[in-house]
């Protein structure tokens, strides 16, 4: 940064740039906010743009409303005026991107950060091998579902065990226990029921958790199993995996019982990857491993070096506190702290007033 002692105004050095880690939407609409301000990026990412939701299970939708989820004051609309599916957010991202003219260096995930006197350097495995580029500031927006969590027993690397839940078609006609009673656990089993799949449930509660199941899916995912049609086990966890069965075990008295599945989905919450915060170096906190930041400028323990979305709230295995509806605000933290002043606000007001109202 160089200030103008006439003006008082913060200027960019021709050679000076911002690098953003994360095509996601914290990502993407970071790069937005310093496109308009005229300062130079480059924006990676180790998949493709959005790639946590390529992975979703096609035609899912989110919980939260669609001008929670917008970005960068860009209303996102529906022909329903219903909650975005994944393709319809998908095609929000890419409109964007094309809009403002944003070219995600894909599939070229960044490996290190490393800073000197006259700034930083972040390395990333590209298609033609390893590369450099020099920077003033790195935004990492990387998210915090990156891989699924483990069971941690016998049979859990066998084929037909999987940590997502993919399309819905495959599973016709077979016997799928799902292994876990959150969000993701009840969509994929009412889902699976839906399209032709025998569906059985495993999970450590007693009941459902009702308070955090989104609320039009809890009285279909209660009858379902109530009538038998969903086979049910609460209280139940799993030890072993074979070819054919799973064993559970109750918590209840350590009983020992086998039930047959063809297929097995471990949907219990996933893991943030933290080898990019340890080899740059970043302070991690607590349980979740949050990386250490000040939260009035989102800059962490490494100068220059900021966080931004859900990649702050580490891995939130138990229960999600830290969405992208909540997280827009990172935005204008970083940029006022990059640029000296506070940006003009773009969120419509259609957001800031849907704000009182809680959802997830």
């Amino acid at each position: 940064m160089i200030e103008n002692q006439s003006t008082g105004e913060i200027a960019w050095a021709a050679s000076t740039h911002v690098v953003i880690v994360g095509a996601g939407p914290i990502g993407l609409e970071m790069a937005v906010a310093l496109r308009r301000r005229g300062i130079e990026f480059q924006i990676f990412d180790a998949g493709s743009l959005g790639q946590t939701m390529t992975w979703w299970a096609p035609q899912t939708r989110w919980f939260s409303s669609n001008e929670r989820i917008s970005i960068a004051g860009i209303p996102l609309q529906t022909i329903d005026q219903t909650k975005a599916t994944r393709e319809q957010y998908l095609n929000y991202l890419r409109a964007i991107a094309i809009q403002y003219d944003i070219r995600p260096r894909s599939n070229e995930p960044v490996v290190n950060v490393t800073r000197d006197a006259e700034g930083l350097t972040v390395f990333s495995q590209g298609r033609d091998g390893p590369q450099q580029t020099r920077c003033r500031a790195v935004v990492l927006a990387i998210g915090g579902t990156d891989f699924p969590n483990r069971l941690n027993i016998p049979g859990e690397e066998l084929p037909h065990v999987d940590g997502y839940f993919r399309e819905p078609h495959r599973y016709f006609g077979r016997r799928v226990l799902i292994i876990g009673g959150r969000n993701s656990a009840v969509e994929a089993a009412l889902r699976l029921h839906h399209v032709g799949a025998e569906v059985v449930i495993s999970y450590r509660g007693q009941e459902l958790p009702c308070e955090s199941i989104k609320y039009w899916l809890l009285p279909e995912i209660r009858a379902l199993c109530e009538s038998g049609r969903i086979e049910s086990y609460w209280h139940t966890q799993p030890v072993r995996i074979s070819a054919q069965t799973v064993t559970l075990e109750s918590l209840e008295d350590a009983r020992q019982f086998e039930v047959a599945a063809e297929e097995v989905l471990a949907l219990i919450g996933y893991q943030q990857d933290k080898r990019l915060f340890r080899s740059i170096g970043i302070e991690l906190q607590g349980e979740p491993l949050r990386p250490l930041f000040d939260p009035e400028t989102m800059q962490t323990n490494i100068p220059g070096i900021y966080v931004a979305g859900t990649a702050v709230g580490g891995t939130q295995s138990s229960r999600y506190q830290i969405f992208l509806e909540n997280c827009h605000s990172h935005i204008d933290r970083i940029l006022t702290h990059l640029i000296g002043q506070r940006p003009t606000k773009s969120v419509p007001k259609f957001r800031q007033q849907a704000i009182a109202y809680p959802e997830s």
